[in-house]
């Protein structure tokens, strides 16, 4: 099939030295195929972070092998001043993109609050309707955190400035270029989502040891 032939090229190109490229050959391939490529690479699964908001919606992706992460992009998705419906379009075919390219195998969305600004809430919680679809769409399962809960598993402190966080994000993956507040906001949830799977998976091997 032409999934089979596209799997097969990716492969090939892999072998010969060309993983950097492998980008292009992924866009060709069902969500279903998303975790064989990633363990072919080697790697236990790549967490998508997303912080939503109208204006800008930032997004950061990290690698997760075994106790160590790595880095693999971030950036913002972001609107100019118009029609609500063309501005969240925009969002949606910006997460989409980033899906599409770097293939996630977790989702992981900030929670909202609400403010004294009841327009802007509704907006942000529109927005944030967004980032919870497009993951979906490609069916991934997505994790939703608080604020404080992101600044606690990433910085230690549930009341951390932005500056801490940027801090944190930048000692945890070195060499980090950040595209913006928004994206590092999104790349601590991404980490703050893997440590919550690898405790998950680390409690769920101690009660197959206990019960054996």
């Amino acid at each position: 099939t032409d999934s089979e032939s596209a799997v097969t090229f990716f492969f090939a190109a892999s072998l010969s030295g060309f993983v950097a490229s492998s980008t292009t050959f992924r866009l060709m391939l069902p969500a279903a195929s998303f975790a064989a490529v990633l363990a072919y690479e080697g790697i236990s699964m790549r967490v998508l972070g997303i912080d939503p908001g109208l204006r800008s919606t930032g997004w950061g992706l990290v690698d997760v092998h075994g106790s160590k992460l790595r880095h693999v992009a971030n950036g913002q998705c972001q609107t100019q001043p118009g029609p609500l419906a063309g501005r969240l379009l925009a969002l949606f075919e910006g997460l989409s993109e980033v899906i599409e390219n770097y293939a996630p195998s977790h989702a992981a969305v900030e929670q909202t609050f609400v403010n004294r600004d009841g327009a802007g809430t509704l907006k942000l919680g529109q927005a944030r309707g967004i980032a919870m679809l497009v993951p979906a769409k490609f069916r991934l399962e997505v994790g939703e955190y608080a604020p404080n809960a992101v600044k606690k598993a990433v910085v230690g402190v549930g009341h951390a400035d932005k500056r801490q966080v940027e801090h944190m994000v930048s000692l945890q993956l070195p060499g980090v270029k950040l595209a913006g507040p928004d994206a590092t906001d999104a790349l601590a949830i991404a980490i703050c989502h893997a440590h919550h799977i690898q405790a998950g998976s680390h409690f769920q091997a101690a009660l197959q040891r206990a019960s054996g």
